[in-house]
């Protein structure tokens, strides 16, 4: 009879742990790292105190004018002043309560779905959010009925960025795998017609894209159709996204094993319930990364709505710094906005990263 015997787990070596080991096998693991380590801190002593200086020490945070702000430090009263225009754009004051009801109604929806887990996406709660909250959104902040209409093209700043990233992103999505799986259909016609989208799309710039929908598009319909400037906006960049969405899901698409697709015809699925049951989620955990990647770049190319008269938060630093009271304090603004794009972008990026943790299932 064999006999075992409970051993301790034994420790890890002091050698092997803690955080100079880390610094040795990470920057210090051979001359070229050492040398290259040692260059990068050099530049961060040369650059970080400086640039400490002109953001906190010497910035100037007091009501003052232009003048009195000094160019030593940055001037951040010319953010606090127009941080409206930065955030909600041309939109009245009065009606800024829309804007905040429609982002508080946006985190009670994300909370309840969190709190539901697994099982939201059968809640019938999760499913009527899902179809209506659009609907409300673009009630309170177009207006209608009770509330005064607001133009789009009084819509600008963060929230037009926001507004801009988030349609493209829902909508493009399920267009994409749309494409995705009619490129791999076994119908000839539709998977030359996937194709063929894919490849025309993918092939122009976002930018040209963009004009045919500002100037092109209207003269398709009848003289006197006046199509919404950010409608043309959104329908360019839906499109365009969706034919990238759709080839980043075809490589997940391929990565699934032949045996998969075998088991789910064993089975009797038929081919809406092979590829939502078996393929499909597959397909999409290992592609993840490179979704949200696409949807990190999509954030950044918002900004070039500007060739067609729409002012996002990019724009707005342009049409603030022609104020002559804050002329010249320009870099202020992009330093403003390039935080603010961080931390969003950041946020989407480690999000990213804990979806991969949760759904990988390689080793567990």
């Amino acid at each position: 009879m064999a006999i075992f015997k409970q051993q301790a787990t034994k420790k890890v070596p002091y050698s092997e742990i803690g955080t100079l080991v880390w610094l040795r096998r990470n920057l210090f693991s051979n001359l070229g790292n050492s040398v290259l380590t040692l260059l990068a801190l050099y530049v961060i002593y040369l650059t970080l105190p400086p640039l400490a200086n002109w953001m906190f020490f010497d910035a100037t945070f007091a009501p003052v004018s232009n003048d009195q702000c000094g160019r030593e430090g940055a001037c951040w009263r010319y953010i606090i002043e127009k941080s409206n225009l930065f955030i909600y754009g041309f939109y009245p004051p009065e009606d800024y309560w829309r804007v905040q009801l429609v982002l508080v109604l946006a985190i009670v929806f994300i909370i309840i779905a969190k709190s539901l887990g697994r099982y939201a996406y059968k809640s019938r709660v999760i499913i009527g959010l899902i179809v209506f909250y659009p609907l409300i959104a673009f009630f309170l902040l177009y207006g209608g009925l009770v509330l005064e209409v607001v133009e789009t093209h009084k819509w600008g700043g963060l929230m037009l960025t926001i507004i801009i990233a988030v349609v493209g992103i829902v909508v493009s999505f399920p267009i994409g795998v749309l494409l995705a799986l009619g490129r791999q259909s076994k119908m000839q016609i539709v998977r030359t017609l996937s194709v063929v989208y894919i490849e025309f799309i993918r092939g122009i710039p976002l930018i040209t894209i963009l004009f045919m929908a500002s100037v092109v598009l209207p003269l398709f319909f009848s003289e006197g159709a006046d199509i919404d400037k950010l409608l043309r906006a959104l329908i360019g960049i839906t499109l365009f996204q969706s034919a990238y969405i759709a080839e980043i899901i075809r490589g997940g698409l391929q990565s699934v094993p032949k045996g998969q697709y075998e088991a789910a015809d064993a089975m009797g699925f038929n081919f809406l319930q092979k590829n939502r049951l078996v393929i499909l989620p597959q397909a999409l955990k290992v592609s993840i990364p490179n979704i949200v990647g696409s949807f990190i770049a999509l954030f950044k190319d918002t900004t070039l709505v500007l060739i067609i008269g729409l002012f996002d938060i990019l724009s707005m630093v342009h049409l603030t710094t022609s104020d002559e009271k804050w002329l010249g304090r320009s870099t202020e603004g992009y330093v403003f906005v390039m935080i603010v794009m961080w931390v969003i972008l950041y946020s989407m990026s480690h999000y990213s990263k804990k979806l991969e943790v949760k759904y990988n299932t390689d080793y567990k």
